[in-house]
């Protein structure tokens, strides 16, 4: 068995429709601010639902310009390694060095064969091919030598390896809308196995096609048609009036290293990953499944050697698909049926979208945030709640201590995740 190791998260970075840095995307949370919009670039054909939380008026050259703590000579390898890279690259690099930095990773080192690498992302690449098919069916020739290298995954491994000059262990992960959580629990198994010392945990940004999004439409997962004309009212998890998800965008990253290497570089970390609960429940369907949401939860408390007494927070996968928020929540109650009343939920999901593959990511980062300045983000569109024994937060944020948290992600193909997070404060 294992030696079970203390790991902690030393650095995070986000690209987001609410805040292209932790600062922004921290503010607002704090002030329940929506990233959803009417689409900024509507695409033929014209689909049922039009409303999204994009990442908007994007400039990479901008975006590096503006960020802090990054040495010259890595600004320019960046704008080497980014300037004709796909957005999804782009945006994965941004989120990474702001990570990197804030984990003090550019002047503390660690040796390069001592740091893995995980990218949490799957079918990324989707828009960017969809948007050459046009012309590729015009003139195939001119296609760029390039598209072999950038329609892959590993991609990203590549980039951010040379970027940040990692010499470990490097992986691409998917795992449907638990993609960002399943990256983090990778890592976080390499860490504890002794691979590595630090791992950079990237999620990838999901940029889905008009053929990808009217698929979840047709599928009945994607929400928004009621709420078309007015779209900040559109994501409503647990609400009675919720009806399927609403896509969101975010690049996000996250720093984990284990105890010692943190302390022998004299950074300290904002909260400890102590557990985690990965759990399929035999399901190729979309349905969530109620028996793997509950043993998702129980293994992250297991592992974390807690028990659901210990817990004083959930940041819910809370979707706003009907089917998904009656099953998390009923879930929720069998899980900790004795101590409800001790358990605050919200569902970061209402203010970003569903983000897809970096959903997960998110919410932890938002589970962080929430820790390190001591209060709770709102849920805006909680109006009539699914059920009245549950802690939901309300429509403003309130000054609340969360000690221990769990953090919710389920994604088709009957995959289960959830991670206890513990205050370092």
């Amino acid at each position: 068995m294992l030696h079970k190791k203390s790991i902690g998260i030393t650095g995070m970075g986000i690209v987001s429709s609410i805040g292209n840095d932790i600062e922004t995307f921290t503010h607002s949370l704090q002030q329940g601010i929506s990233g959803i919009q009417k689409m900024s670039n509507t695409a033929e054909p014209v689909l049922a639902v039009n409303i999204a939380a994009e990442i908007r008026d994007f400039s990479f050259a901008e975006q590096l310009k503006n960020l802090k703590n990054i040495p010259e000579e890595k600004v320019k390898k960046a704008k080497r390694l980014g300037q004709r890279a796909p957005f999804v690259i782009q945006t994965t690099i941004l989120a990474a060095l702001q990570a990197w930095a804030e984990a003090g990773l550019f002047h503390n080192k660690v040796a390069s064969e001592r740091i893995g690498l995980v990218v949490a992302g799957q079918n990324s690449t989707q828009n960017y091919q969809y948007k050459l098919i046009s012309e590729f069916n015009e003139n195939p020739e001119y296609l760029s030598p390039r598209y072999a290298l950038e329609f892959l995954e590993t991609n990203q491994v590549g980039v951010l390896s040379e970027l940040f000059e990692i010499e470990g262990e490097g992986v691409v992960v998917g795992g449907a809308s638990a993609t960002g959580n399943v990256g983090i629990i990778k890592g976080h198994q390499l860490l504890e196995l002794g691979n590595v010392d630090v791992c950079l945990v990237v999620g990838v940004p999901a940029d889905l096609s008009p053929l990808d999004m009217q698929g979840f439409i047709n599928i009945g997962a994607m929400g928004g048609k009621t709420y078309n004309e007015q779209p900040t009212l559109a994501c409503r998890p647990f609400d009675k009036n919720h009806e399927g998800f609403v896509y969101g965008q975010a690049s996000t990253s996250i720093v984990l290293e284990t105890q010692q290497s943190s302390e022998e570089r004299s950074i300290a970390s904002f909260a400890n990953v102590i557990g985690y609960g990965y759990y399929l429940d035999k399901n190729s369907s979309a349905n969530p499944n109620l028996a793997g949401e509950e043993k998702a939860m129980q293994q992250a408390m297991e592992r974390a050697n807690i028990t659901n007494a210990d817990i004083n927070y959930i940041n819910t996968h809370g979707s706003s698909s009907p089917l998904g928020d009656q099953t998390e929540a009923e879930a929720i109650y069998n899980v900790f049926t004795d101590h409800l009343a001790n358990i605050h939920l919200n569902a970061t999901k209402g203010l970003t979208g569903h983000c897809l593959y970096t959903a997960g990511m998110v919410e932890v980062i938002a589970t962080v945030l929430q820790m390190k300045y001591d209060f709770l983000h709102p849920n805006i569109n909680l109006e009539q709640p699914i059920r009245s024994d549950l802690q939901f937060c309300g429509n403003t944020a309130k000054k609340y201590t969360i000690q221990t948290a769990l953090s919710n992600s389920f994604g088709f193909g009957g995959i289960n995740t959830s991670i206890a997070l513990k205050n370092n404060k």
